[in-house]
Order: C-alpha cells, then structure tokens, then sequence
C-alpha cells in the first residue's frame, strides 16, 4: 500500500474533512485537545471537503472549521489547521482567523452572552516555539503581570509541533502517539501497523489515505501539492545558503580589514616618539586626527 501524506493540505482536509469523516475527527479532536477524553459527543463540519477542487483557484482547501457539542450540551467552534510551510505572518494568521471566528457568530440584535468558543488547533511541521519542548502547547488570555486566567475561556490557541514529536512506533502508548505517528510517518508506511490498527478511527484514516482509494484527478491534486511545497522548500533553502555563503565573505573581508588597520595601529605605536608624527602618518596612512587619539590612548 501507499499513502498520501497527511501533512498536504488536500490529504489532511480529505482524512479528516469530509461528512465520511466525523468519527475520524471526533477522535482526533478528543486525543489533541481533551487529552483523550470522549467530550466532543457529535460534530458538524461547516465546510466539508469537495473533490476535486475548483481549477486554477489558489488555495481552495480551506481550514477544516467544525462546531462540536459535548456532553453538557455545550457548543464550540473549532479551526483546525495543518501548517507546512512557516510563512510570513503566519502568527498573525492564526489569530486573525480565530477572532474572526469569534466575532462573526452574531448577527444584529443578538446579546453576547450567544457567543460560543473559539479553539484554533494549528499543526506545524516546523517549531515555533524555541523555548518549549513540549510537542503541545496551548495559549490563552491572561493578567500580563500577575498570570491570572480571564474569567472567559472563550478563545484558545493550541499548537502541536510535529518536529518535536520523537517517538517510533514500539514507543506508541496513547491515542495522541498514535495520531501523531499517522501525521508524520504515514506516506512513509507501506501498511497499517499492528498497534495502531486497534484504534478504529485510526484505521479507517489509513483507509482513507490509500492512494488506490483516490479518483486520478485527486491523485494529480496531490501530487502537485507535494511539488508546491517541495519548491517552496528549495526557494527558503536556496536563500539561506546565498545568505550564508554572503556573510561568510563579507566576514573574512571585514576580518582582513580589521587585521590591516589593527597592525597599521601596532606599526605607528613602535614609532612614536622615535620620529616626528607627519613622518609616522606618511608611513602608515594615519591622519593626525588619528595619531592624536592612539597618543592619547596610551596615557
């Protein structure tokens, strides 16, 4: 068997997306953002996956957004989002789409108090956070000097960096391990491993995932997903080594010059008072200006 890589954003909304999809999701949701807990007890999917997309439109997967009802009755809205690429204003993006999510529930008339909440799950494959080591991290409002919690939980940003995330698969225990492992190794498997196959909605996601199960026209979707990321990958990496490779020479140019002006300064040093200061600037180029400041230097 062969996978497609759940980390493109056609595979990742046609996984977990899709009206086929709400216990797939249901899972994934209840392992990532309710430590495994089952709250979530029904989903609705507001913008279900459609193949193939619209052609020459960009970015025609959107997000998955999805209102979720736990067992107290209680609405929420989630955003989820797979992220590969760390693009410019990316931090921005996130937050942006979540407050927007947040605001635009009412319309005229209606009282505050129908304001459901907002999480936005975002899914990287590249860290963000330097400073945490932790695989999941999670962000809401609080007092700046006291770290004291808003009495409203209304927004919630949760981030889970796949690059952290070090576990093989005899290291598998909990469901979160699990979907995390289909995440980053699935296009990687040639099958379902045994520890993971017990998990139903994990199963049913590698079922998905199967490239025999896809039409030509969303292979072809695919594949040219995987290029886009994978020239998008060799632009940042092409800039970064002409980054380097020019810091590199504008370094040895600045540390030659600094070596010449360093023993320009040793010379006029041994000359002083042995010959008169017009001779020493002659020599070594010093303006008197200069001479005068190296004298003074050296009371």
């Amino acid at each position: 068997m062969i996978f497609i890589n759940p980390k493109i954003d056609f595979a990742f909304k046609k996984i977990f997306g899709s009206e086929d999809s709400k216990d797939i999701l249901i899972s994934f949701l209840n392992a990532l953002i309710y430590e495994e807990q089952p709250v979530i007890q029904s989903i609705e999917i507001l913008n279900p996956y459609i193949a193939p997309r619209i052609r020459g439109v960009k970015d025609t997967y959107l997000d998955i957004k999805a209102n979720i009802k736990d067992a107290d009755n209680c609405d929420s809205t989630v955003i989820i989002e797979m992220q590969v690429l760390n693009v410019e204003g990316f931090e921005k993006r996130i937050l942006y789409n979540a407050a927007k999510s947040y605001s635009t529930q009412l319309t005229s008339g209606q009282g505050y108090s129908l304001l459901n909440p907002v999480i936005a799950l975002t899914i990287t494959d590249f860290v963000m956070f330097t400073e945490i080591n932790n695989v999941t991290s999670r962000f809401i409002l609080k007092e700046k000097d006291f770290l004291i919690n808003y009495p409203i939980y209304d927004i919630e940003l949760i981030f889970v960096e796949l690059p952290k995330f070090k576990k093989q698969l005899p290291e598998l225990r909990t469901i979160v391990d699990k979907w995390l492992y289909f995440l980053k190794e699935a296009r990687y498997l040639s099958d379902v491993p045994e520890v993971m196959s017990t998990v139903p909605e994990i199963k049913k996601a590698f079922y998905i995932a199967n490239q025999i199960n896809l039409t030509p026209e969303e292979l072809d979707d695919q594949e040219k997903s995987e290029f886009f990321i994978q020239d998008q990958r060799g632009a940042v990496t092409k800039s970064l080594k002409q980054g380097i490779e020019q810091g590199l020479q504008q370094g040895i140019e600045q540390g030659i010059q600094q070596g010449i002006q360093q023993s320009t300064i040793d010379i006029a040093k041994k000359m002083l008072n042995v010959i008169d200061d017009r001779t020493i600037c002659e020599i070594t180029g010093l303006s008197m200006t200069e001479l005068e400041d190296l004298k003074a230097s050296k009371l």
